[in-house]
């Protein structure tokens, strides 16, 4: 059994390799030592088989997250992160300087301004995307709200980046135009508080009357008159 390290040896290929690199490196080491062909050995062809395998089934290429002072005497590339991955980790891709493109596995927490380490090279975090506003720890998300509900107050439904919450919407919150819930933002890591989503109420349309509150408001009417 070979390590990574040997394997990337047998195929000729760099750490952080994509699939597609490492097909063509495959294709071209099968060729050249396949057992049929002149020159061929069945021994360097399982070799080769062997390394693909273990190369293509590898996990993510591991980060490593490091301090500010180091982060910023080293010469850094750029890592976009959405919201979403901040918010509950997922995996990004970067480019390297030599061109390698590498899949990174990223934890939940991430912030802007972080600096992380992978293929021996720093990226620097900026986290940018649709669905929310990150703003240091904290969610920023804009929904829209019955014209009814923000004049009076109520319960509402609504669908946020960290699933569906019930707002309970003041007469305070409804002049604010914003609520706040703590604790619902990005998570907290070794260096970073929990974060709070704030949540903007944008007026909306209200929901068409029902057949029940139509008659009364014409029998409200016509008793008026």
């Amino acid at each position: 059994m070979i390590d990574l390290a040997a394997a990337r040896r047998r195929l000729g290929v760099k750490p952080g390799a994509d699939a597609g690199a490492l097909t063509a490196a495959f294709r071209e080491a099968a060729l050249r030592t396949h057992p049929d062909r002149d020159g061929g050995d069945a021994r360097a062809f399982r070799e080769v088989l062997e390394a693909y395998r273990l190369l293509r089934e590898a996990p993510p290429e591991p980060i490593a997250f490091i301090p500010a002072p180091a982060a910023a005497t080293a010469r850094s590339r750029d890592l976009e992160v959405s919201p979403a991955v901040a918010l509950n980790g997922g995996e990004a891709f970067v480019d390297t300087g030599d061109g390698r493109r590498l899949k990174l596995k990223l934890e939940p927490g991430l912030r802007t301004g972080q600096h992380v380490r992978a293929g021996g090279e720093v990226f620097a975090v900026t986290i940018r995307g649709p669905g929310a506003t990150v703003r240091g720890d904290d969610l920023w998300v804009t929904i829209d709200v019955e014209a009814g509900v923000l004049a009076d107050g109520g319960r509402v439904t609504v669908e946020t980046p960290v699933g569906p919450r019930t707002l309970w919407i003041s007469r305070k919150a409804a002049d604010r135009k914003l609520v706040r819930l703590p604790g619902e933002g990005l998570p907290a890591t070794a260096t970073r508080r929990q974060g709070d989503l704030f949540v903007r109420l944008a007026p909306g349309p209200d929901r068409a009357e029902s057949a029940a509150k139509t008659l009364l408001r014409r029998f409200a009417a016509a008793w008026a008159a």
